[in-house]
């Protein structure tokens, strides 16, 4: 197998310069999710890349995107599964889902959208142990096949813009 292709990505300098791959890793110790890890790192919410709070979940970039604005609706605490969802964590998640939907939709104008849940490891969940709900933009063409295809990834608008975007948008 060809190695995957190495990318500039100047935006990461200030968690490499930490030792960190991410704002989680650059917070601090290990200890819970990674998500548990970023609410309790004193970080800013511009610095984190929170774009948006509700009572009992919030919407977060995924440092890691496969598009530009890719969003993850996240419960305060940590649950692995749907069915461990109090009733007002369940009823604030889906209205800000839709939410992130609509904003994106607003904000980006992408041709389509991927809303998702990977629930357990098995399904592809790299954060099993903490749910979030994946809200991604997707354009006819989009480079989201790169890394299979060519062993790379392309990001063409740094976190900070993205974050920066979305938050201005955030349909109230």
């Amino acid at each position: 197998m060809t190695p995957l292709e190495l990318i500039w990505n100047g935006w990461r300098m200030e968690y490499i310069e930490k030792g960190a791959a991410s704002p989680a890793e650059a917070a601090g110790p290990k200890e819970g999710s990674v998500f548990t890890r970023i609410l309790r790192s004193g970080l800013s919410d511009e610095e984190a890349y929170i774009v948006h709070r509700s009572t009992h979940v919030f919407a977060i970039l995924n440092a890691f995107p496969y598009n530009p604005g890719h969003l993850m609706v996240v419960p305060y605490r940590a649950v692995a599964t749907l069915e461990d969802l109090d009733a007002d964590e369940a009823a604030d998640l889906w209205p800000t889902v839709t939410a992130a939907v609509v904003t994106m939709k607003a904000e980006y104008r992408p041709g389509g959208v991927n809303v998702g849940l990977n629930l357990g490891r098995s399904a592809g969940g790299s954060i099993s142990d903490h749910l979030h709900v994946h809200v991604v933009p997707r354009w006819t063409g989009d480079g989201n096949f790169m890394t299979s295809i060519a062993n790379a990834r392309t990001l063409p608008e740094p976190l900070i813009e993205s974050a920066h975007r979305l938050r201005t948008a955030w349909v109230r």
